[in-house]
């Protein structure tokens, strides 16, 4: 009876936790990629995983409890999905009685056969592959014929594409550390040392730097681009500094524009706006960053070889009225949380839109409740005191009322810096498990593969499978086709490297 009201209960308190989550998450996806913090969704799982973790121990200890637990409750059971048609399949056929259990007869007729199938994972396959090459002389003169070796995707490495796509892409893309993928790799009996591991990483970042190069070529020739950065711990001699990893993101699906999306990466040993300005070099258009001060060099007016108009991100603003209104309950800011919501909510229709139409529905729809928001700001400012929590956000707001309420004149522009987020929440995850770059030329390797993977995901490629074929067609590659390896040209890869 213990175990009964013990697994009641857990069902209601997975049920709440659920909800909870799915809360967290449908806010986070309305808006904005940051109004969650990660940590409090990912502890939300993390509860939610060991409530039902316990429950399925409390009716393990009593398998007669669950059907008495989960009578009558809101537990939702997991979905029993039929398994993927595209897996093979290995049939192990169980004899059949050869004998009647009733009679004793021994004629008995086959009735068909019962399938019953279980999801199983083979560990991974290590293979040698052998390319041999055969060797002719010519009866006539003598000479020795044989077919050129073939190219490797590293000189002098025995080391395979796919073997090396998925090093880079688990040590860039699931963010496991070298050392760790050598402990893998060793325990299924292919002992590999890390700093042979580490010197793939190093060729292979060489080899792929001239599509690193396209992409950022690519992403310098967009006409609105998104900007983001966030710190990076290098090792040091004496102590650690802080370096910094920034993204530059060319997205224009959401004004219908017709170029496919990327994401490019660089390194830099410090937070000093002067790398974002060297590396932008000739681009002018529209740049959406946040409210950093290092950036202000880039819109200066009379800036060569053109100007760079800035544009806010609202969801930073939003952010700040938001958090004062979860903490401390503060009226005027859940009221301008909900005014900015009024206008996010105009958007969403019009996202997908030509520039043009874009343009038009914001001054149709989204004008009057833009203008509503700035009178009420200042009513409201003019009341409090300068050194309230709440006069702070105003003033963030503001002050930079022209940035943030560009997008009513140009449709190419975003309300967020969302798709800037999240190109650079990846390397926020991946720095839990790597904690430290190991020196500026490891912040720069990192930029420069995080480039080839993010820029894959945003195409819908699987980077896994892309760089494989791409470390395999690179070395016999005409350097003036390079484009044709770039992600977004590669919608079909070879399938014996998909099968791999």
């Amino acid at each position: 009876m213990i175990l009964a009201e013990r697994a009641a209960r857990l069902v209601s308190e997975i049920a709440v936790e659920r909800l909870k989550l799915e809360v967290a998450r449908l806010r986070r996806e309305r808006f904005g990629a940051s109004l969650e913090p990660s940590a409090w969704i990912d502890q939300l799982e993390l509860t939610l995983e060991d409530l039902e973790e316990t429950l399925t121990e409390t009716e393990a200890q009593a398998p007669a409890l669950e059907e008495h637990a989960t009578s009558g409750s809101s537990r939702r059971k997991p979905a029993r999905r039929p398994l993927p048609e595209h897996l093979p399949r290995e049939r192990i056929v169980h004899p059949g009685p050869t004998a009647c259990a009733c009679c004793g007869g021994a004629h008995l007729r086959p009735l068909g056969e019962d399938v019953t199938e279980t999801l199983e994972r083979i560990p991974a396959r290590w293979v040698v592959i052998q390319h041999v090459r055969e060797r002719f002389s010519c009866r006539d003169c003598e000479t020795i014929a044989q077919t050129p070796a073939p190219s490797h995707p590293i000189t002098r490495s025995r080391a395979g594409p796919n073997l090396l796509a998925e090093v880079m892409m688990v040590k860039f893309g699931l963010h496991l550390p070298l050392h760790r993928q050598s402990q893998r790799f060793a325990h299924e009996g292919v002992p590999i040392d890390v700093s042979t591991l580490a010197g793939w990483v190093g060729a292979v970042t060489t080899a792929m730097s001239p599509l690193v190069a396209r992409i950022e070529a690519h992403v310098r020739g967009a006409e609105r681009l998104h900007l983001d950065d966030t710190p990076v711990p290098v090792l040091a001699k004496e102590k650690t500094r802080t370096g910094r990893l920034w993204t530059v993101v060319r997205d224009d699906r959401p004004f219908g524009g017709p170029k496919p999306p990327a994401a490019a990466y660089f390194y830099s040993p410090d937070c000093s706006g002067a790398h974002a300005e060297t590396w932008l070099g000739d681009f002018y258009g529209i740049v959406q960053a946040d409210a950093f001060s290092g950036f202000g060099r880039l819109y200066e007016p009379g800036r060569k070889p053109g100007p760079i108009r800035e544009a806010a991100c609202c969801a930073h603003a939003r952010r700040k009225f938001f958090e004062l209104a979860e903490l401390r309950k503060a009226p005027i800011a859940i009221e301008a949380v909900t005014r900015i919501d009024a206008i996010f909510a105009i958007e969403r229709a019009a996202n997908g839109l030509a520039s043009d139409e874009r343009c038009a529905h914001r001054r149709a729809r989204s004008a009057a409740p833009v203008a509503d928001l700035e009178v009420w700001l200042r009513e409201n400012r003019a009341r409090l005191s300068a050194k309230a929590p709440t006069a702070a956000a105003i003033d963030y707001l503001l002050k930079r009322w022209t940035a943030f309420t560009r997008f009513l004149d140009d449709g190419r522009i975003c309300l967020s810096n969302n798709a800037a987020e999240r190109s650079i929440r990846p390397i926020a995850v991946g720095r839990r498990n790597w904690t430290f770059a190991g020196s500026d030329a490891g912040g720069h390797r990192t930029a420069a593969l995080y480039t080839l993977i993010e820029t894959a995901k945003l195409n819908g490629i699987d980077p896994q499978a892309w760089l494989a074929d791409v470390l395999a067609r690179l070395p016999d590659h005409p350097a003036r086709r390079i484009d044709d390896l770039l992600p977004w040209n590669r919608t079909q890869l070879r399938p014996q490297q998909i099968a791999a």
